[in-house]
């Protein structure tokens, strides 16, 4: 049965280089494929998950990556998560960065 897309707002603080598993795409750019899922620990959806992919130019301030499915109420879920840089440290590579996610499953 389909619900209507739903909307969360997720903060996480990258801690150092090997926080989250990224590759650049360029010699020249600070760009980086990521792969990643965000998995719910409480509330309605506790113990589920969903899996993001995309192109995160980490110099811009506002980043547009898609949900390619998840776990649990997630599976086959699809969307787009648009990723805004609140704060970024180049030099040791962490950074603060909220992401508002919609989603249709």
């Amino acid at each position: 049965m389909w619900r209507g897309p739903r909307h969360k707002h997720v903060y996480r603080l990258w801690c150092g280089p090997r926080s989250i598993p990224v590759r650049s795409t360029s010699q020249a750019e600070l760009d980086l494929i990521m792969v990643f899922n965000f998995g719910f620990t409480e509330g309605m959806y506790k113990d589920n998950s969903i899996s993001i992919l995309g192109l995160n130019s980490a110099m811009n301030p506002i980043q547009e990556m898609s949900i390619v499915g998840g776990t649990g109420i997630f599976r086959l879920a699809r969307g787009y998560v648009i990723a805004q840089t609140h704060w970024f440290e180049p030099a040791f590579g962490d950074a603060i960065v909220g992401y508002n996610v919609t989603i249709v499953h």
